[in-house]
């Protein structure tokens, strides 16, 4: 294979950490909530408990083959190497979905909040703003794009501590566990895609690791620190919200019957009001959170993009850098055309669940892919290995298998479109990108 274009190494373990925290903390913002409509507080809070679990164990096993072989393309280099192009394809395309649906759901959620603040500007126009802002962002350089990061990032895990330190006062058992279960336990395995959403795209530590400038000793470390927090926050988050004025509260808006997006300013306004200058400034750096986790997904997704241009699976033009600016200009601006389609159908849930299932995909595959290649390339470099190997990634590895079951039947319509989304991209390989892999 001749020479590739390589990304500039400029990233250290602090700066992993943010990335990681980033990609992930708006989940905290929105999105979860969607679960307690499901599986109502006992259900989401056992499949939280399910799904910290997966991703413990995931995060485990996969920083190990992050760490091995550091390269932009993450769970399409892993799969590829330990199985073959088909392999790779399969996970490069579930990976891709995961970020490029990741992205508009959370671009919604930003033009959600935005809208409470300017009421007279509709939510869209803020949504497509975040994306021409953030992409140029990324396009101005990778370093810039991770200082960014860190900062808003520190900022979004400030306003998700002082919000539970003004809500915790607040909350009632008793709210809690109003109608705890109001779809039985089956409710408990429909919100596992909405518990997910508190932890997905973590895995995009890994699409950097080519920018590391220690990828065998950083990434690690930043998968690591960066997972400890998560699960902190998480928990902390759905019980503070939830607690404040039971789960219906933080799902629908006084006098509407669809879904919100904001549900921690819901359940904020029960505790100060809605006019309170308190609620007012914690919207604002609430903000942060969304702003994290878009910037971060957006310079993740497009290093995803740029290795499957890179290797031939998509249009080679998409596997370029910039000259000076060292970032995959044209993976960047693709990515915010086709995120700019999914905005326009306006349906977040479902933009959620498509993530979602290229999310666990990729987790199966990678699982996979870990085991096959400690059998085949014992001697492969492993600056680390795996805790209680095989029993962690086959905990990771059942758990994503389970989560992808429950998906596929509970949500079934979006599952089918997935599976179309996967056969134009093998349809694609076979007719016109097959022997470039």
């Amino acid at each position: 294979m001749s020479e590739q274009p390589g990304l500039k190494k400029t990233l250290g373990p602090l700066m992993l950490w943010a990335l990681g925290v980033g990609y992930v903390i708006s989940g905290m913002y929105f999105g979860w909530n969607l679960g307690l409509r499901e599986g109502g507080p006992y259900g989401l809070l056992a499949a939280t408990v399910l799904v910290t679990v997966l991703y413990v164990a995931f995060v485990l096993g996969y920083a190990e083959l992050a760490c091995a072989i550091p390269r932009a393309g993450g769970a399409f280099i892993y799969a590829k190497r330990a199985f073959g192009p088909g392999a790779g394809l399969l996970a490069g395309t579930a990976q891709w979905v995961e970020f490029a649906f990741a992205m508009p759901a959370i671009a919604a959620a930003i033009g959600a909040y935005f809208h409470i603040l300017f009421p007279a500007v509709p939510a869209l126009v803020f949504a497509f703003a975040a994306y021409v802002l953030f992409t140029g962002l990324n396009i101005w350089g990778v370093r810039q794009s991770a200082i960014f990061e860190l900062v808003i990032t520190i900022l979004a895990v400030v306003e998700l501590l002082i919000f539970a330190g003004v809500a915790a006062p607040k909350f009632s058992w008793a709210a809690f566990a109003l109608d705890p279960l109001p779809n039985g336990w089956w409710g408990a395995f429909a919100s596992i895609p909405f518990a997910i959403w508190f932890y997905v795209c973590i895995e995009g530590v890994a699409n950097v690791a080519e920018e590391s400038r220690n990828p065998q000793k950083d990434v690690s470390r930043g998968f690591l620190t960066a997972m400890a927090t998560l699960v902190v926050l998480a928990l902390l988050t759905f019980f503070t919200a939830t607690g404040v004025g039971g789960w219906r509260s933080i799902v629908f808006e006084p006098g509407k019957t669809e879904p919100s997006d904001s549900p921690l300013p819901l359940a904020l306004a029960q505790v100060v009001g809605g006019d309170h200058p308190l609620y007012h400034m914690l919207i604002g750096i609430g903000l942060c959170g969304l702003v994290a986790s878009f910037h971060g997904i957006t310079l993740a997704a497009g290093r995803a993009t740029f290795e499957f241009g890179r290797e031939g699976y998509v249009p080679r033009f998409l596997g370029t850098i910039h000259a000076t600016r060292q970032t995959p200009v044209p993976a960047l601006l693709a990515n915010m055309v086709i995120g700019f389609a999914a905005l326009l159908t306006g349906k977040t849930g479902d933009i959620i669940l498509m993530a979602i299932f290229g999310a666990l995909t990729m987790y199966v595959i990678s699982m996979l892919s870990l085991f096959r290649l400690r059998a085949r390339e014992p001697e492969l470099e492993r600056p680390f290995k795996t805790p209680l190997y095989p029993w962690v990634p086959l905990v990771a590895l059942v758990l994503s298998l389970v989560s992808l079951g429950a998906m596929a039947y509970a949500q079934w319509r979006v599952g089918l479109v997935y599976l179309g989304v996967l056969a134009l991209a093998y349809v694609w390989y076979i007719l016109f990108r097959r022997r470039a892999a």
